[in-house]
């Protein structure tokens, strides 16, 4: 079951819920009694589909800024 849970508590407390969502807890925030959206774990099914194209952070620490890449391209 999906707890329900305010936008502005989501914002306020979200490494909370990151840490929630990581352990398989799923929410549903609303605003003003409205659901706005619903956010889930990753199953391992999806995380498949994923693959990593380039990690900037091996090229630089702290990665690359956005400007020098695009000016690259």
């Amino acid at each position: 079951m999906e707890k329900i849970i305010g936008l502005k508590e989501f914002r306020e407390k979200l490494p909370d819920y990151e840490r929630q969502v990581a352990e398989g807890i799923s929410f549903i925030v609303v605003k003003k009694s409205r659901p706005v959206f619903r956010i889930s774990p990753v199953d391992q099914q999806s995380e498949d589909l994923w693959e990593e194209v380039i990690d900037f952070t091996k090229l630089h620490k702290g990665g690359v800024a956005i400007e020098d890449l695009l000016s690259r391209l």
